[in-house]
């Protein structure tokens, strides 16, 4: 499994990441253990590391991989609960969280995980199998409008009406279980040369949606502010327009002291900034990496510090 998951700016992120190495670390998004792996070997034996991932999968490898590992507690939580599992730990402050959003490549190439949709499997996308609701679930009950809206919201995509009208067509006639169904009703609309990215955008849109992975990344950002020290480093990685907008919105608004005259005229509006931005434009792979691992290309690295 190790060799369909290379962390992406691995040193840039532990740069900025760990302060003290005898510090308390939390990688938010532990995966098959990229990132925790390599925070460990920068700690001391005073150090310690927490970490969370939903997956059931990737929670379970990264369980026996750190077996006999010292001062790592993992959980299969989602990460927005963060500051919970900071309380199960009985720890007040972490000196560094980490995220590094998106799916693992390995999740995406194997056909198991139900990420992909280059294999025929279920049209299920959820991280955490408990969750309820699945893609197959939304694509063969929710409105066309509600359709068009989550594809064209979390995917950018411009067909997003033509699409979900052809959906309710195919399933009026049969229900869309699989993968295989969905990218042949994409792919009878789409020319050859844009179905690729259009296949992207749909499923992402979905898997976004199945798996709330915007309001997650609300909730665990300002959860994190609550048990990260002062002098503390948060940084987060992220994939796409709409993840980043929400990072770069979230550490610009918590180092903003007050509110400019024109969005607040009475100066109203007084509050303490929470956060000082160490880099104002986001850190992007390197021609290196990218070669390395095509998928790095579209990573933005985000990193603030608590005040």
């Amino acid at each position: 499994m190790s060799e369909h998951h290379i962390p992406v700016m691995l040193n840039e992120s532990l740069d900025l990441l760990i302060t003290d190495r005898s510090g308390i670390y939390f990688d938010a998004t532990l995966g098959f253990a990229g990132h925790s792996s390599e925070i460990l070997k920068r700690l001391n034996d005073d150090g310690r590391l927490v970490a969370s991932d939903v997956d059931s999968d990737a929670f379970e490898f990264s369980k026996k991989k750190f077996a006999e590992k010292s001062g790592v507690s993992l959980f299969n939580f989602n990460y927005s609960f963060i500051d919970v599992i900071a309380k199960i730990e009985s720890i007040q402050y972490f000196d560094g969280i980490l995220a590094d959003l998106g799916v693992s490549s390995f999740q995406l190439d194997n056909p198991d995980s139900g990420f992909t949709y280059r294999n025929n499997v279920p049209l299920d996308l959820r991280m955490d199998k408990t969750r309820k609701i699945t893609a197959a679930d939304i694509v063969n009950t929710f409105t066309e409008e509600d359709l068009a809206n989550i594809f064209y919201e979390f995917g950018e995509e411009k067909n997003s009406r033509k699409i979900s009208r052809a959906i309710l067509e195919k399933r009026a006639v049969k229900k869309i279980a699989t993968t295989e169904q969905l990218v042949s009703i994409i792919n009878e609309l789409v020319p050859q040369n844009f179905q690729r990215k259009t296949l992207s955008r749909i499923f992402q849109a979905l898997r976004i949606y199945v798996n709330d992975e915007l309001g997650n990344l609300k909730s665990f950002l300002e959860n994190s502010l609550k048990v990260l020290k002062k002098g503390g480093r948060i940084v987060v990685i992220s994939y796409h327009s709409l993840e980043d907008r929400i990072v770069k919105d979230f550490f610009k608004a918590e180092a903003i002291v007050s509110l400019s005259p024109k969005e607040d005229p009475l100066g109203l509006v007084k509050k303490d900034a929470r956060l000082r931005l160490i880099n104002r434009k986001p850190l992007l792979p390197n021609d290196e990496e990218i070669k390395i691992n095509y998928r790095a290309r579209s990573a933005k690295l985000r990193a603030a510090e608590r005040i």
